[in-house]
């Protein structure tokens, strides 16, 4: 260190604490490296106060970066100060549920391993942030060129692909058909011998001809892989080049299962190849894949992987390749403590013939089970059997496991919206199912309470895990991100402008769903003891987190009127919208007030806000609460959105028969074409909003899904002539029958079958959606079995529409693949994206007739 930059707040220091320097001089002395010599000067006083001068120009350039780099750290949510945290990104103070002792032990233990990567065709990974990861891709054939398949895409156009079985735990089974080819997956855990955490597991790929003789031989191209997120270096086997039966393909060493191996086993003859790769993403590791290949096809004519791998490869890809039909065992075996009889037993118990045995027996278990759980054999055909097995295996299927911090809005000035407006929410992971492995492979928080119908009567410890981990992404002010798009992978699959979630906007509060149908089942006694004492416990802990997240909705969303709520987000100066979204209601474009204001009133979230007072209200008295006054809140809360009276004052129209939002509207409002001059100079044509009359406050006369969330609530007594207009109303082939389902919006709407924007097509304004019938068909059913004047009119509704629904479900299955996301309002035929089967898979409940009490 030099002199310069020792100097003392006077500007001086004695020379004696240097070398060479003169006592009591006051000059800076200089240190040894530039000393006077011999009477000759190596470096002027002029020089080296130019030499300073740029050292305190830096010093000062520092301190700015440093600056800088904080204040953006700040920014974005990477560094504050505790004190001065924003509550946006503040957790909520009370103890999480996931530390509750049912969730940890035995039960953690048993979920740890899973198809948790709902993404990808094949995965398997950990419930830890940084896993050991495995995936499989294979080569795909599509005009005529090779082509990659890893993530799953609708535009791959698979036949089909989905989950035949899966238990949600420790086995299931899954079908790929492209083309001639038939790739069929099935994984399948093993506790046994095992000392590893999660016990060992074991992936089977049978791979054979679609429809053609075996004689006739294609070769096929698998690449399975292996990947630790946390960077652990892996081990490569000694004998992947000269595969002669059996091979250890790669090893390595963790904290969570000490040390394992990964075997590759086959009775068939293959040719393997590997690559390995350092790096600390997975997204892209089918473009790595692919550049490997290319590379090897350019310089050697040969479709297969380099056999290199760089230095402390955290990531190998295995190439298996044969020709069809063949089978290959993938073992996977941890806790490893160097005894090879036992490793041996091990590994023979998860290959071969044992393999074989085990898969059978767990398909046998899955049967025994989905027909104790749905009681469908007397009901149903076996082609009906066959898709609610398919709709609940892919539900189980499609849970995932997710790391990672959500990007929440906050404006960082006046200044128009910003991408860099955005705070990161505290680093979370989240169990969860998922609507659709190809288009919404993540966590949707109206979507899931729809899931936990199904999965609770199932497996009910896997509901309330998964229940838990999105009440634990509560924030202090009662809120959570209604999308959560953890991790890299996750963000991978979704446009910038739909990452960034908005601390304003709420999501229908669909959990109480579930938890009220819980309690429904606890006083029905459907638990036994020691289940019973479980889902009290939960619900104890949970109760704390539901109350803020129900004060979040009853003081954030409220409107002006008592007893008024209205959804907020929608954009009130968009210039390109029919009618401003509504993406927060879940009903994305369903026609809202054409002008959004402070003064909406929307009947659907007064609906789910009643739903949430009673069932909090009941979990206060299940409880026994010692908090009168929360239990009287509730009560009272409940009582007044239940008012029949109060409730028709604000959203009834006598004339329609129906119940409608309320605000600033007109009906005067269209799409036109103009041109426009843009930044640039440029002329454009676009697809513009112009209102031709003067909006004002009046109920917003939309019939559809919306008008019937009081009858969906069983608000509306049963003998009330309202409830006549509301069944006349769904059974009007003119208005909202068809033959495949009751349509989101009536076939007599202003905005039926409308595009929102030039590149927006209708969605929730025609098509028919699974989760809005199943509501439906349950109050229907409700009305059809209690005393009342209208319910053999209930029944008879009620009786059609279930057989519709199944039966164009089942078709469409077999016709096409798929569940579907929704069906067309006019032909019936699957839309949106395929293989959605969260609410859709709704269609097994509504198989075996098992609905929600309320």
């Amino acid at each position: 260190m030099t002199g310069a930059s020792r100097r003392s707040a006077r500007g001086r220091i004695k020379s004696s604490s240097f070398p060479g320097g003169d006592e009591g001089s006051d000059s800076l002395p200089y240190p040894p490296s530039i000393r006077r010599g011999k009477g000759k000067e190596l470096v002027s006083i002029g020089a080296f106060k130019t030499n300073l001068k740029i050292l305190i120009g830096l010093i000062i350039l520092g301190i700015i970066v440093i600056y800088f780099v904080i204040n953006r750290l700040v920014r974005h949510g990477l560094l504050y100060d505790e004190s001065q945290k924003p509550r946006v990104i503040t957790p909520f103070p009370a103890p999480k549920l996931m530390d509750l002792s049912m969730f940890q032990g035995e039960h953690k233990e048993s979920l740890y391993w899973g198809t948790y990567r709902p993404h990808v065709y094949f995965g398997v990974r950990a419930r830890t942030p940084l896993s050991l990861v495995a995936g499989l891709m294979w080569l795909g054939v599509k005009d005529e060129m090779y082509v990659m398949r890893h993530f799953c895409e609708n535009s791959d156009d698979l036949s089909t692909f989905g989950w035949r079985e899966h238990n949600g735990r420790d086995f299931g089974r899954q079908e790929l058909v492209e083309n001639d080819m038939i790739l069929e997956t099935s994984f399948v855990k093993s506790k046994g011998d095992s000392l590893g955490y999660g016990g060992d597991w074991a992936v089977r790929i049978d791979v054979k001809n679609k429809g053609l003789n075996d004689d006739v031989k294609r070769s096929a191209h698998l690449f399975f892989y292996l990947a630790d997120e946390g960077g652990n270096v892996l081990n490569l086997g000694h004998d992947n080049l000269d595969f002669q039966g059996s091979s250890l393909l790669v090893s390595g060493s963790r904290e969570d299962v000490g040390d394992w191996q990964i075997h590759l086993k086959s009775q068939n003859q293959l040719e393997t190849h590997y690559s390995g790769f350092k790096t600390p993403h997975i997204y892209n590791l089918s473009d790595l894949v692919q550049q490997n290949l290319a590379l090897q096809a350019r310089k050697f004519g040969r479709l297969q992987l380099s056999d290199t791998s760089e230095d402390s490869s955290n990531i190998y890809i295995f190439q298996i390749s044969g020709r069809l039909p063949f089978t290959i065992d993938i073992p996977f075996v941890s806790g490893i403590k160097g005894e090879s009889s036992n490793m041996e037993k091990r590994l023979t118990s998860l290959t071969g013939l044992p393999l074989s045995d085990l898969l059978k027996k767990k398909r046998k278990e899955f049967d025994t089970k989905f027909e104790e759980c749905f009681n469908l054999s007397e009901k149903h055909d076996s082609e009906t059997l066959g898709v609610g097995k398919t709709a609940i295996a892919n539900m189980l299927g499609g849970i995932g496991y997710f790391y990672g911090q959500s990007k929440i809005h906050v404006p960082k000035s006046t200044q128009p919206e910003s991408r860099n407006d955005f705070l990161l929410y505290w680093p979370a992971e989240l169990y969860t199912a998922v609507p659709s492995r190809p288009f919404f492979p993540r966590g949707f928080l109206w979507d899931e309470g729809f899931h936990q119908l199904l999965i609770w009567r199932w497996d009910f410890r896997i509901t309330l895990d998964i229940v838990g981990h999105w009440l634990d992404l509560l924030n202090i002010d009662g809120w959570i991100p209604r999308e959560q798009i953890l991790g890299a992978e996750a963000l991978s699959k979704v446009p910038e402008e739909f990452v960034v979630q908005y601390p304003s906007n709420g999501n229908p509060p669909t959990l109480f769903l579930v938890i009220r149908d819980l309690i429904d089942a606890l006083r029905m006694e459907k638990f036994i003891a020691s289940e019973k004492d479980e889902v009290l416990s939960f619900l104890e802990r949970a109760s704390v987190r539901l109350d803020a997240w129900f004060q979040w909705f009853n003081t954030s969303q409220k409107g002006k009127e008592i007893g008024s709520y209205f959804w907020h987000g929608r954009d009130n100066t968009t210039t390109r919208e029919l009618n401003p979204k509504t993406l927060s209601s879940g009903l994305d474009d369903y026609p809202r007030a054409s002008h959004p204001s402070e003064d909406e009133r929307h009947v659907d979230l007064r609906c789910w806000m009643y739903l949430a007072a009673d069932c909090m209200h009941s979990i206060t008295g299940l409880l026994g609460k010692n908090d009168k006054l929360s239990k009287e809140d509730y009560n009272s809360t409940a009582k007044l959105l239940s008012n029949f009276n109060l409730l028709n004052q604000m959203h009834y129209d006598s004339d329609h028969g129906a119940y409608f939002d309320f605000g600033n509207h007109t009906e005067k409002v269209k799409l036109i074409w103009k041109e426009v001059i843009q930044e640039n100079g440029q002329l454009s044509r676009q697809l513009l909003r112009k209102t031709f009359g003067k909006p004002k406050l009046q109920l917003v006369p939309h019939v559809g899904y919306v008008s019937f969330f009081p009858f969906m609530s069983r608000i509306i007594p049963h003998d009330s002539p309202i409830l006549e207009k509301q069944l006349v109303l769904l059974s009007n082939r003119s208005i909202l029958w068809s033959d495949y389902g009751i349509v989101s919006l009536a076939k007599t709407s202003s905005m039926y079958m409308k595009r929102n924007t030039e590149h927006d097509a209708p969605y929730w304004r025609g098509p028919i959606w699974m989760n809005m019938n199943y509501m439906i068909l349950s109050s229907l059913h409700h009305y059809s079995i209690v005393d009342g004047p209208y319910r053999e009119k209930s029944r008879a509704i009620y009786t059609e529409l279930r057989s519709n629904l199944i039966r164009n479900v089942v078709r469409n299955y077999y016709e096409s693949g798929y569940i579907w996301e929704q069906y067309d309002q006019v032909k019936g035929t699957g839309k949106g994206t395929r293989l959605f089967t969260g609410w859709s898979a709704l269609t097994l409940l509504i198989m075996s007739e098992d609905y929600p009490i309320f």
